[in-house]
């Protein structure tokens, strides 16, 4: 199976690194992907939206023979779920990492702090303690040295969406700082957080306990989450 994996702001295709063996030991293609302005910290900008994004991973499932399965971290659920909308019927199955689908109108993130037409990563105190649970010295000292700032028009401009065909692709959401328990309760009690993920008709919940990252802070046990959905997949 191909397994296109969307990292999620200010992180480029290397952030997968430590995530990929195990779905390489199992046969798989993986195709860990760096986006548009973010190709390094000095890459231009200006002019990229969110359309940009997905439309780099659509024309990256159109490289490509059959069906794939898409990975989307953070803001990268966002970006796989646009894609899902525009071919449906070339994704078997997408994997929301500590993310879900963005609906019709909404938007990733306008409130990060920005300068021009970028959003460099945020000072840790301007994250949740939630976002950060494992996340060591050590390891956010890693995330700085290879944070690459982020395009603002990614996280203004507005989802559209446009094949209801989505609704039919099966959907894996990896479940960090909000459990699934409570990820079940917004979805039973109409909660706007999670409308969309819940108009999906074939959606699995699976736990993996830690902060915003776990790419870095349990980068194994979230490879084996992404193999399982995979197999179940296949």
């Amino acid at each position: 199976m191909d397994i296109i994996l969307v990292p999620g702001f200010w992180l480029d295709a290397s952030s997968w690194s430590e995530v990929t063996p195990p779905l390489i030991a199992a046969g798989h293609q993986v195709h860990p992907l760096t986006l548009p302005g973010l190709e390094s910290p000095g890459a231009p900008r200006a002019g990229i939206g969110l359309r940009t994004h997905i439309d780099a991973v659509v024309s990256k499932v159109d490289a490509l023979d059959g069906n794939v399965v898409l990975v989307g971290h953070s803001g990268g659920g966002a970006i796989i779920h646009g894609v899902v909308d525009s071919r449906p019927d070339r994704v078997a199955r997408a994997v929301y990492v500590d993310s879900g689908p963005l609906g019709e109108g909404g938007v990733i993130n306008d409130e990060l702090p920005d300068e021009g037409d970028e959003i460099p990563l945020p000072p840790w105190d301007g994250f949740e303690e939630a976002d950060l649970v494992d996340l060591d010295e050590e390891l956010r000292t890693a995330f700085l040295a290879r944070a690459i700032p982020q395009p603002k028009g990614v996280a203004v401009e507005q989802q559209h969406l446009h094949d209801v065909r989505r609704y039919d692709v099966p959907a894996t959401v990896i479940a960090c700082e909000f459990p699934s328990s409570l990820l079940t309760e917004w979805m039973e009690s109409g909660h706007p957080f999670v409308a969309e993920l819940a108009r999906i008709r074939d959606v699995e919940l699976v736990d993996l306990p830690t902060g915003h990252w776990p790419q870095f802070t349990k980068p194994a046990e979230l490879g084996a989450a992404i193999l399982a959905a995979v197999e179940r997949t296949a």
